[in-house]
C-alpha cells in the first residue's frame, strides 16, 4: 500500500517533513499559501500536487495530512482535517489551550481517525534506547531527570523559550517516567523582551519519587542539549549537542546499606545506538499507523496532557 501524505505549511520546520517524506516516497502533496515559497517547492519537487488552501487539497485522496503551520492555526485546521476523517500528525505543541487540546482528542476518538502530535524527540534512536533501559531495569529504580536546552539561538517574538523549548523535553520526561507529573513548580526571566521570558527552569514531580528539572534558555553563552537520567543503581547522559551525540552509561551510585554514604565509581561505558534521522522515524511510525491502526508512542492523548503541563508551567512562569 502506497500511502500519500500532504503537508500543510512549507516553511521553516515544514520543509524538513517534505525532504524527508520524499525520501521516504510518501510526500504526494503540500498546501502554502506563499508564492515565492511555492516556486522554490516547485523547482525542487515536481510532479507534486500544489494547493493554496485545506480545501482544495481535500478534494484530493491523501491518506494523511502533516500539520507544520504556525502553533496558533493547529487547532482550526486539524478540526478541519479531523471532522473529514483525514489521519494527521500536528506538529508540537498541538494547540495552545488545554481547552482546544480536549476538543481535538474528543473528534479524534468520534471520527476514528489515526492522530499524532509531532513531539519528534521521542523518535530520537537515543531516546528510545535510554527508554528501553529504563524498562529493562539496567539503572535500578528511576530517581531523577534533568534536561538542559540552551544556546544563543533564535529568538522568537510570538512565543516564549518556554513554549518554543520545553515541549520537548515534557514530552520525554512523560514517555520516559510512563507517566503526568503530579506537582509542577515553574519560574523564568525576562531581559530581552517584555512579557516573553527567554529563561525558565521548571521542577516536575512524577509518580513513585520521581523528580526532574527542564532548564530552557536561549539567552546562553555556548549550545547545550543535555539529558541526563539517574537511577538507583546507574546513570546515563545524552549530549545532541556535541558532535558525536554521546550516549553514556555510569555505573555510579550512593551505596548506604552500611548506614554511610559510599560512593560507588564505577566505568563509563559509550552505548551504541542507530543514527537514523529522528524525523525519518517519527514519519516512519506515523506511515505505518495510517496502515495499521492507533499510534502507542506520541499519540493524540500524549499531546493533550504535555499542553496540560505547558499551560500549568506557563500560569506559574508569568505571573
Amino acid at each position: 500500500m502506497n500511502i500519500k501524505i500532504c503537508v500543510i505549511g512549507a516553511g521553516y520546520w515544514g520543509k524538513n517533513h517534505i525532504k524527508t517524506l520524499s525520501k521516504l516516497n510518501a510526500l504526494k502533496g503540500i498546501v502554502e499559501i506563499k508564492n515565492n515559497i511555492l516556486n522554490s517547492i516547485l523547482n525542487e519537487y515536481p510532479g507534486i500536487k500544489i494547493h493554496s488552501d485545506i480545501q482544495n487539497a481535500l478534494l484530493e485522496d491523501y491518506d494523511g495530512f502533516v500539520i507544520a503551520t504556525p502553533a496558533k492555526t493547529h487547532f482550526e485546521i486539524a478540526k478541519t482535517l479531523i471532522k473529514t476523517q483525514k489521519n494527521l500528525l500536528i506538529e508540537k505543541p498541538m494547540t495552545l489551550s488545554i481547552k482546544e487540546a480536549e476538543e481535538l482528542v474528543d473528534l479524534v476518538y468520534k471520527n476514528k481517525v489515526n492522530a499524532m502530535v509531532g513531539n519528534v524527540l521521542l523518535f530520537h534512536p537515543a531516546i528510545m534506547k535510554i527508554k528501553k533501559m529504563i524498562v529493562n531495569d539496567d539503572i535500578g529504580d528511576l530517581q531523577y531527570i534533568y534536561s538542559n536546552r540552551l544556546n544563543l539561538g533564535k529568538v522568537r517574538t510570538e512565543e516564549n523559550v518556554f513554549w518554543s523549548l520545553a515541549p520537548h523535553d515534557i514530552a520525554i520526561f512523560q514517555y520516559l517516567t510512563n507517566s503526568i507529573p503530579e506537582k509542577v513548580n515553574a519560574n523564568g526571566s525576562t531581559f530581552l523582551q517584555q512579557g516573553i521570558p527567554d529563561s525558565t527552569l521548571t521542577q516536575l514531580e512524577y509518580k513513585n519519587g520521581v523528580k526532574g528539572h527542564i532548564f530552557v534558555s536561549w539567552l546562553h553563552p555556548f549550545k547545550e542539549h543535555r539529558l541526563v537520567v539517574i537511577g538507583s543503581e546507574a546513570m546515563i547522559s545524552f549530549e545532541d549537542s556535541l558532535e558525536d551525540k554521546p550516549l553514556k552509561y555510569y555505573s555510579k551510585k550512593i551505596d548506604l546499606e552500611s548506614g554511610i554514604p559510599e560512593k560507588i565509581d564505577g566505568p563509563i561505558k559509550l552505548i551504541p545506538f542507530d543514527k537514523k534521522m529522528p524525523l525519518e522515524v517519527e514519519l516512519e511510525y506515523f506511515i505505518n499507523c495510517i496502515k495499521n491502526g492507533e499510534p502507542k508512542i506520541s499519540n493524540i492523548s500524549h499531546g493533550l496532557q504535555v499542553v496540560k503541563t505547558l499551560v500549568e508551567a506557563s500560569e506559574q512562569i508569568l505571573k
